[in-house]
């Protein structure tokens, strides 16, 4: 079960949405929103519909219907305003009233909503404020400062930024929500803390809550998430520290399953307000990177990464444009706290076991960017209503063929579903490591192909050989270099091996394509994709396009670099 799911029911879904991530995803190519990431991420939950939304800067709270008559009775009660939520904020300013309502009419103005006074045809926008207790607020050069006021606040009507623009304009604008005037913080601390409504199948009254951990300090392995304190408004809290909350510490807990997964991305660049600066958790170490030295600062955060994960070492690795110039000792990652790992070591992702190392080199045995889909090989289930596998003949044992196998992890995934696998690599060193991988995992790799060799090559002997493949799976590096068909570039070359590809898929069959060539648009990529099966004379009959998981979330200064698609191909 996924982390932020609080409740579900044959007619609910109710989760606890982390502050930075979207309802849902706000174009087409842009990092899926946790109804998209949700909706395909089981089959029971094919059927989502949003019935509300909460900004992506919100936290708290989220109802989605999973049946017709569920959506009926909530969209009922919703337009009604026979719904009651409760909202949490946290301010530093002051406040004029101990209760007081505000009504408005809201009007947008640019990226911003402004309160009007209400008249005839004007959309009323309708909060109730209550003073909760104070919160101590972090001291400024070893001076005392003003605490911060915890709010309530129960919105009457459901306008967008309605809560926003109504404390701003009381003079209370929400810490962290610059756009209306608050004072910088790590988030905006707004938080839908409660919900109630009539149940659409009972006719019973249900309330949800999710309490604000505005200063939880999330815990990836034993518990799920270690929260120090809570706030509920009602003067149950001890206080709080919101400078000390990590919000994106916060989107990791709720994507990732601790007892089934201790591989993922802590620290993304921009989008994590670290430009520059990536870090992962691999099992019990932390892998730092970027193209520079660490900085002091980096290295203290560093530290408190290792210290909030239970990390027993850390390594930095220098990133460098000049891959192929670079020796496996100079590109490997170097100690910088803690203990070493072994030479190998294990790491966890989806109940699956891998084998990685700081030894050999650039990579260290496994692109984390793919962890959701090699979840949907292993659960055979690729989105709402596509299905990797073929329904119509579940007994058949599917063949899959993975080219650029790499230590072959889609392979071992397709085979613990159960498949026969191919896996071709021009590593025979990488193709060794996906044998041990299989091995890990308790399958017997003798059970498979392992095929050493350039994988154009080898895509025409396939097919001259009459060979036809359930899944092809093509995930080429952006750039390589090979004896037999020279240098391979993504966006030059994509297309080529599409063609060598797709007479090896059987009709119906399912061919995923997926490149992180950064300067690539996902629209050209597609439209490269489905012009070379248009080529062949081949029909794509479903199609699902995929960017980089939430843990590598999606921003203006972070923009996307993963495009995957799913295509079943007639």
């Amino acid at each position: 079960m996924a982390p932020c799911v609080i409740f579900e029911d044959d007619h609910l879904l109710v989760v606890d949405k982390p502050a930075g991530w979207n309802t849902h995803a706000p174009g087409p190519y842009a990092g899926e929103g946790i109804y998209d990431w949700l909706r395909h991420r089981e089959p029971r939950w094919s059927a989502l519909a949003i019935l509300h939304r909460l900004d992506k800067e919100t936290s708290g709270v989220l109802v989605f219907g999973k049946t017709p008559a569920a959506n009926r009775s909530l969209t009922e009660q919703f337009t009604q305003h026979r719904v009651r939520k409760k909202y949490l904020l946290l301010t530093d300013r002051e406040v004029p009233k101990k209760e007081f309502t505000v009504k408005t009419a809201l009007v947008r103005a640019g990226e911003k909503y402004v309160g009007r006074p209400p008249h005839a045809g004007a959309e009323i926008a309708e909060t109730q404020f209550k003073v909760g207790r104070a919160v101590p607020s972090p001291p400024r050069r070893g001076e005392d400062t003003a605490p911060y006021l915890c709010m309530e606040a129960s919105p009457l009507t459901g306008r967008t930024h309605q809560i926003r623009v109504h404390a701003a304009e009381q003079g209370f604008p929400i810490l962290g929500d610059v756009l209306y005037g608050g004072t910088p913080a790590t988030r905006v601390f707004l938080h839908a803390a409660e919900i109630s409504f009539t149940h659409p199948a009972t006719g019973e009254p249900v309330t949800f809550g999710a309490p604000a951990s505005f200063d939880v300090i999330p815990q990836f392995g034993g518990a799920s998430v270690l929260a120090s304190r809570k706030v509920d408004g009602s003067g149950g809290s001890p206080g709080v520290s919101p400078h000390l909350f990590d919000p994106g510490l916060a989107l990791r807990s709720a994507v990732i399953e601790p007892g089934a997964t201790n591989a993922f991305r802590v620290i993304h660049g921009a989008a994590d307000g670290r430009p520059g600066w990536y870090v992962e958790r691999l099992g019990d170490f932390l892998l730092s990177q970027s193209e520079q030295p660490l900085r002091a600062d980096q290295r203290e955060a560093l530290a408190r990464l290792v210290k909030t994960l239970g990390a027993r070492g850390a390594y930095h690795k220098i990133l460098s444009r000049q891959v192929r110039r670079t020796t496996a000792v100079e590109a490997s990652p170097q100690p910088v706290l803690g203990e070493a790992p072994p030479e190998r070591f294990e790491i966890r992702e989806n109940g699956v076991r891998f084998e990685t190392s700081f030894n050999e080199g650039y990579s260290v045995g496994l692109f984390l960017d793919q962890r959701d889909n090699r979840r949907r090989v292993l659960t055979g289930h690729i989105a709402a209503d596509f299905p990797l596998f073929n329904p119509q003949t579940p007994d058949a044992k599917s063949e899959i063929l993975n080219t650029f196998a790499y230590t072959c992890g889609f392979s071992v995934c397709a085979a613990m579903a159960g498949a026969r696998t191919t896996s071709l690599d021009l590593s025979k060193k990488y193709l060794e490591w996906g044998r041990r991988n299989f091995t890990l995992n308790g399958l017997d790799p003798a059970a498979h192909d392992f095929i050493y060799g350039d994988a154009f090559d080898w895509l025409r002997r396939l097919a001259k050989k009459g060979r036809r493949f359930d899944v092809v799976l093509l995930d080429p590096p952006t750039f390589s270099q090979s004896k037999a068909s020279g240098v391979f570039r993504a966006e030059k070359d994509f297309g080529k091996l599409m063609a060598a590809a797709l007479p090896l898929v059987k009709p119906g069959g399912i061919l995923f394509a997926s490149t992180n060539a950064t300067d690539w648009p996902p629209e050209a990529f597609l439209a490269g994709v489905e012009t070379a099966v248009r080529q062949s004379r081949r029909k794509v009959l479903r199609r699902h396009y995929f960017p980089q998981p939430p843990d590598f979330p999606v921003s203006r200064g972070e923009p996307a670099y993963l495009k995957t698609v799913w295509l079943q191909i007639r």
